[in-house]
């Protein structure tokens, strides 16, 4: 919105200022992080007096959760109006990327919402149907994935891009979308599998989308595609406000969500967070640097699908319990060492996946 505000420049005065990304991130992220800091107490209060026993604690999870018990869930209320009301005063809104991830963040938001809802309503974890979230899921991605090719540059359309490998693309045609669907779909189910600590999610979500930022202002100018190497893939460089937003709103839920958690995000915020990860890697064709860069994800999810698929064959179990976060924590490790350290799992990920655009 406050980019139309340079309509009034003559290019030399304070209006001017707003043609800048860099100026409208930095507007973004203050806006996100002010809101946050505003409406956290006022929502934690209507969200505890709302939901009375809060969030429901399984009963076959690590024993030091049950003191948990009558925290309120849904605190991604707080994350993504801060990141909707930021990238509405400070992205253009003439940008289709920008509202390609809105349209997921918000879509996946709402089914983590009603998954929310379920849980405290009823006071049991189940929730809405797995394979409905599922299937709602996979038809947002799929649109969020196609409307993502019609604004690729036509020689990207329906190609993945390789990161290290310069110039490489793989053809993948009709599967591209396909392939996009599936890469949103798992990015959300990965952070919401991730969401099992107080702030073990919310910080490398943080510093995944940080990443993912620099990565989509750089593939938005042509003068640092040409530098680095990388594909070209112009308007994405206004993901960074969005992305700005998303940080500012993250710190300040953070705030709240630091042990002892006053607020949980619930899978209103995972669900969310994950798909907007997921849609800002399709957007930018980083959808490989994606796994990297949410590696941590990747694990927890991963740790998930081989407790399943081992116990079912064998009775058995790899870990003492999945997602991998609570196999630590039934090993003895204490929650904030299991939290710090996988911030710095993610830290060491995102470097990683930010060395890919000059290794090539």
């Amino acid at each position: 919105m406050f980019y139309w505000l340079t309509a009034l420049s003559d290019g030399g005065d304070v209006f001017n200022l707003f043609r800048y990304i860099t100026f409208r991130t930095g507007g973004a992220f203050l806006t996100a992080l002010i809101f946050g800091f505003l409406f956290g107490p006022p929502l934690i209060n209507v969200l505890r007096k709302r939901q009375g026993k809060g969030q429901p604690i399984r009963d076959d999870g690590p024993e030091g959760h049950i003191a948990k018990a009558g925290t309120p869930t849904m605190g991604g209320l707080l994350i993504v109006g801060a990141l909707l009301t930021s990238t509405l005063l400070w992205a253009r809104l003439d940008n289709p990327f920008v509202w390609l991830v809105l349209f997921v963040t918000i879509s996946f938001g709402l089914i983590g919402f009603a998954d929310d809802y379920a849980k405290v309503s009823k006071q049991n974890v189940t929730g809405v149907s797995g394979k409905l979230r599922l299937g709602l899921g996979f038809i947002i991605a799929g649109i969020a994935a196609y409307w993502a090719t019609m604004y690729h540059p036509a020689e990207l359309q329906n190609q993945l891009a390789l990161p290290v490998f310069k110039d490489t693309l793989i053809n993948l045609s009709f599967l591209f979308v396909p392939f996009a669907t599936i890469v949103i779909v798992g990015s959300a189910n990965a952070v919401n599998l991730t969401d099992g600590l107080d702030g073990l999610a919310i910080m490398p979500v943080m510093i995944a989308a940080g990443t993912l930022g620099i990565i989509a202002y750089a593939v938005g100018r042509v003068d640092f595609t040409e530098y680095l190497d990388v594909h070209y893939v112009a308007g994405t460089g206004e993901i960074l406000v969005f992305v700005a937003g998303l940080i500012g709103g993250g710190l300040g839920f953070l705030w709240y969500n630091a042990p002892p958690a006053a607020v949980f995000m619930g899978d209103t915020g995972s669900l969310a967070l994950g798909g907007a990860l997921g849609a800002i890697a399709v957007a930018t064709k980083h959808e490989i640097v994606l796994a990297i860069v949410g590696g941590l994800f990747v694990v927890e999810a991963l740790s998930v699908i081989i407790q399943v698929l081992y116990f079912k064959r064998t009775g058995k179990r790899v870990f003492l319990m999945a997602p991998i976060h609570h196999h630590y924590e039934k090993k003895g490790w204490a929650e904030p060492q299991i939290v710090i350290r996988f911030w710095i799992i993610s830290l060491i990920l995102a470097m990683i996946g930010l060395a890919t655009l000059k290794v090539r």
